[in-house]
């Protein structure tokens, strides 16, 4: 995608969540306010966006939203008839064959780069199902999809068993609007855009038929898939009424009440998943537990928990192509939202044969490498002023050590002879070092600003790439 149509499908999305109006509301239950603790410690998760749409290297579910054409152009020899292009696309579910799956891989090579949990996605607002649910037959699991004879059909079981035998925690995304379902967009009436096609209100027994299959979904996922840490829900748009902000944009096309019941949602979610990570985004009630700005770091610190997700390339899904981002990007996103407090959830997009592109490898590989020298500095840390100077970024670990890292410049490889912070005046019991080297070393403050020495010999050599984290000590 070019410039444009990502900042277009930014604005648009239904994720542009910095701009909530609604304060923050802390969890009551105390479980969940403990994995909340416990997933703030983990700071670093991977998002999977995976379905049929891999196999046409499209933007996932957009393209059949009559609302976003403007930005993803239907494509192809079904694109200039919408039905048509809908029920070609509908049909991707009779090729989607996906050989080359191997969870184990996939979660082997995640855990090697310091990833700590992951998000999948379930089901996306197409409505196709990457686990076997009873619900509908259109899943990855349902004999009209070749897949369905592998002995790992069910992509979403493989996956979080996969990613649970490496000790991370899951995250199940999943999409309240489903634009297959009958009972959200009725057939009686033409979809006009990304909300349900009717009034709930005046068809009452249809958007409860609709609730109904929403709860049953979830609720199979939260029996059937083991120990599930988040249900990671998408489509904030499918929200009460009350809860819509007009002054935020794309929120202004909501026109129903389309309460889907969260209470009744999470309730069920905790019997089962006592401690449950809700996260209905967007919509700003107690049932959105931490929250999550997409494809941008906030200006500062936010006085709640938060999680910026962002792709590792230009798309969220797969397409043939992709730029990805360098691995010194990816880092220094990583170090500026954990210095302020976030974490930082980074999306590979699986292509349509079940395995992820060459160059995200080559980037796991790189973060492996940063991670195994700098982690102490990431993990288990909260936000210390003055959080940001310049490219310094601080963190703080828990037993009170202070991490000033250092964010290269490009092509920047070896350390300054000196760095200034501006911003952080230890005490003076206080011991530093480098993280990845033993040697100590030396730091006076000068005209109220703390002066760092490097040796000649570690300039030329530091520990590693893209970011260089010192570690201040008291009391050694």
């Amino acid at each position: 995608m070019n410039r444009l149509v990502i900042l277009i499908f930014f604005l648009l999305n239904t994720s542009i969540l910095c701009a909530q109006s609604s304060a923050y509301s802390w969890p009551a239950d105390t479980l969940v306010r403990q994995n909340l603790e416990q997933w703030q410690d983990m700071k670093f998760g991977l998002l999977m966006h995976w379905g049929t749409y891999s196999q046409w290297g499209i933007v996932e579910s957009w393209s059949i939203c009559p609302e976003d054409e403007s930005w993803t152009q239907r494509k192809g020899p079904y694109a200039s008839d919408y039905n048509t292009y809908v029920k070609a696309y509908e049909n991707l579910q009779t090729t989607f064959n996906p050989v080359k799956f191997d969870p184990d891989k996939w979660a082997a090579k995640a855990k090697e780069a310091g990833f700590r949990y992951v998000v999948f996605t379930f089901k996306h607002h197409d409505g196709f199902c990457m686990f076997d649910t009873k619900q509908t037959d259109y899943k990855i699991t349902s004999a009209k999809t070749p897949f369905h004879t592998s002995p790992k059909a069910n992509a979403a079981l493989e996956i979080v068993n996969a990613f649970r035998s490496k000790g991370m925690k899951v995250g199940a995304y999943f999409s309240k609007p489903d634009w297959h379902c009958t009972d959200y967009w009725w057939p009686y009436f033409p979809p006009m855009d990304r909300n349900v096609n009717y009034d709930p209100a005046k068809y009452p027994q249809r958007w409860q038929a609709y609730k109904d299959f929403t709860y049953k979904q979830i609720e199979e996922i939260l029996t059937g898939y083991g120990k599930i840490d988040i249900l990671w829900l998408d489509g904030g748009w499918v929200r009460p009424l009350s809860t819509v902000d007009r002054n935020v944009e794309w929120q202004r096309g909501i026109v129903y009440d389309q309460d889907i019941d969260m209470k009744r949602i999470a309730e069920m979610g905790r019997k089962n998943q006592p401690g449950l990570i809700v996260v209905d985004r967007s919509v700003g009630t107690e049932y959105e537990n931490y929250r999550t700005p997409e494809q941008e770091v906030p200006d500062k610190p936010l006085d709640y928990p938060w999680e910026t997700c962002m792709t590792m390339g230009n798309s969220w899904s797969y397409v043939p192509g992709d730029t990805y981002k360098g691995v010194d990007v990816i880092i220094r996103h990583l170090v500026d939202i954990v210095a302020k407090g976030g974490n930082y959830l980074l999306n590979i997009g699986p292509g349509p044969d079940g395995d992820f592109a060459p160059e995200a490898y080559d980037r796991l590989k790189d973060i492996c490498e940063w991670m195994k020298v700098n982690g102490n500095a990431i993990y288990g840390t909260r936000p210390v002023a003055p959080y940001r100077e310049a490219n310094i970024c601080y963190t703080r670990n828990k037993d009170g050590r202070v991490n000033a890292i250092y964010l290269a410049a490009d092509n920047e490889t070896a350390l300054p002879a000196t760095i200034i912070l501006s911003g952080y005046h230890p005490s003076p019991k206080t011991s530093l070092t480098l993280l990845g080297s033993r040697q100590k070393l030396q730091w006076k403050i000068i005209n109220g600003q703390t002066v760092i020495s490097i040796p000649k010999s570690m300039q030329k050599t530091p520990p590693c790439r893209y970011a260089w984290a010192f570690c201040f000590s008291s009391g050694n």
